[in-house]
């Protein structure tokens, strides 16, 4: 029943990190600085999105009741939604990288990792509202849920590839912390 929302799930869990840059290596003392405090930051979030992304999962598998599943994905998103927030806070207080159009580049990162952030906190809502004691009407929940994670994954990481393009994603790619940040096996290969 829930395993839609655990595909739509994983497609989003790619999205996490686009912030984990590759390329090779220039010398840019302030834009390495960013970088690394940028990357430290986000690794435990990123960490924190791969835990609640596991849980749903892991939920999704064992046959669980409604309530449940309900319980399991309401904290998920929570975390998510928290996640993405304190991501947009690193970026925010990190300041613009020392790029060309820096500026825009970070107020873009911020403002779309805030948006993430919102419709996580809006997910947990509605997952909230869905009614345990009917599964069929449950289950028709889980996949109006699953269809907006759907647009989520689809929609969500356009300026952080901004952000992290060119120097950015170079200066990101040589910080450890951005290379563990990685959620998939894939994003970590340049």
């Amino acid at each position: 029943m829930n395993k839609k929302l655990a595909a739509a799930l994983s497609g989003g869990a790619v999205l996490v990190l686009a912030l984990t840059g590759c390329g090779s290596s220039d010398d840019n003392e302030k834009l390495d600085s960013w970088a690394k405090e940028v990357c430290q930051g986000v690794q435990p979030q990123a960490k924190k999105i791969e835990a609640a992304n596991a849980a749903i999962q892991k939920e999704t598998s064992d046959n669980s009741t409604p309530a449940e599943v309900q319980k399991t994905d309401a904290k998920a998103f929570q975390d998510m939604s928290d996640a993405y927030k304190a991501m947009g806070a690193t970026v925010q207080k990190a300041g613009p990288p020392d790029v060309d159009e820096g500026e825009k580049k970070q107020k873009d990162a911020v403002t779309e990792l805030n948006g993430l952030s919102s419709s996580y906190a809006s997910l947990r809502k509605q997952v909230e509202d869905l009614n345990t004691k009917d599964q069929a009407e449950f289950a028709d929940g889980l996949k109006d849920i699953a269809t907006e994670l759907n647009k989520l994954s689809k929609s969500g990481s356009n300026a952080l590839k901004t952000l992290e393009e060119g120097d950015v994603g170079q200066a990101m790619a040589k910080q450890p912390s951005c290379k563990s940040a990685s959620v998939t096996p894939s994003a970590a290969q340049g």
